[in-house]
């Protein structure tokens, strides 16, 4: 089965947060957050990463319930709207979602302390669809320290490491946005897999704890990994103004220039954040981000790989193992 070149693939949502809220559905055309069904198809999303963010009042004793609990909420949004989107656990579904012209979803945990400390509780993530696990979100947890501890030498816990070795054993994506620089380093060291980060920006252009520095940039391409430029407004200017496509693509131009196109990928953030960019305030818009690729002068095969052929890729290679 052959994927057609130019699929549009979005790392990180937080909508599910919005459906289990019950703030909107999925199949309907809102005015309110940022995605559904409807606005995905209008911004030629093919393949879409939903997040289950666990929020600060339910870590950390109440974290696998509330996991439970969201991925329900989205396994239900799809069982109810087959027709147009459906859960990909492998790539060969994803190829079989999308030449059905339907909307793949993946599914993703952000925060591990969701996993409560056990190793049986990823597996059986693994064993509900969940390919993407977010280690840590800004606080600490189990397995290491997040972004709101920049100066932190802890790097990965024990049990971080054996989460580490066992999303590699599995086939998960180990992703490092929100995680401190030294847990970054110490993922680096014990993961036997590329890995991704799935909503963050050049710390060079915007210095927000939560975007990446060079070295870290590196690091990450040099591993074959993925850096997901994400649309947040606070992580892509330092100014008092409202951020613009412009924006996006200066972050883009810039890591394409720092580490080659083959390792940039696109993070929307979409309904975990208040501000978007002018130009994109929701889903219906990503494909214009492909379109001022191409007005730049960035070349078919080069706007197809940041649009989603580089996900595709990297999801293929970290998650092939347990395929048949």
């Amino acid at each position: 089965m052959i994927m057609r070149d130019n699929l549009i693939c979005d790392a990180h949502c937080d909508t599910v947060l919005d459906l289990a809220k019950k703030r909107r559905e999925l199949a309907e055309l809102s005015t309110s957050g940022h995605l559904d069904i409807p606005r995905l198809k209008r911004g030629k999303v093919d393949v879409q990463v939903f997040a289950a963010y666990i929020e600060k009042q339910y870590k950390p004793y109440r974290s696998l319930s509330r996991a439970l609990q969201l991925i329900d909420c989205l396994l239900l949004e799809l069982q109810k709207n087959n027709d147009k989107i459906e859960l990909a656990a492998s790539f060969s579904d994803i190829e079989k979602i999308v030449s059905s012209n339907k909307i793949a979803a993946i599914l993703a945990i952000e925060g591990g302390e969701a996993l409560e400390g056990k190793l049986y509780h990823l597996r059986n993530f693994y064993r509900l669809g969940v390919r993407i696990l977010t280690l840590t979100w800004n606080q600490s947890n189990d397995i290491a320290d997040g972004s709101a501890y920049p100066d932190s030498k802890r790097g990965l816990t024990y049990f971080g490491k054996q989460v580490v070795k066992e999303m590699n054993q599995l086939g998960m994506i180990i992703d490092v946005s929100h995680i401190s620089p030294s847990g970054f380093w110490s993922v680096l060291k014990n993961s036997s897999q590329p890995i991704m980060a799935s909503h963050s920006n050049c710390y060079q252009i915007c210095p927000h704890r939560r975007n990446l520095k060079n070295e870290q940039i590196k690091a990450i391409a040099e591993k074959g990994g993925l850096i997901c430029v994400t649309y947040v407004s606070d992580f892509l200017i330092r100014k008092k103004r409202k951020a613009t496509m412009d924006d996006i693509l200066t972050h883009i131009d810039y890591l394409v220039n720092l580490v080659g196109v083959d390792f940039v990928g696109l993070g929307s953030d979409f309904d975990g954040c208040r501000i978007l960019p002018e130009g994109l305030e929701g889903a219906d818009k990503v494909f214009t981000i492909g379109e001022k690729l191409t007005e730049k002068g960035y070349s078919r095969e080069d706007v197809n790989k940041i649009m989603g052929k580089n996900f595709l890729r990297f999801f293929q290679q970290v998650t092939n193992r347990n395929e048949k």
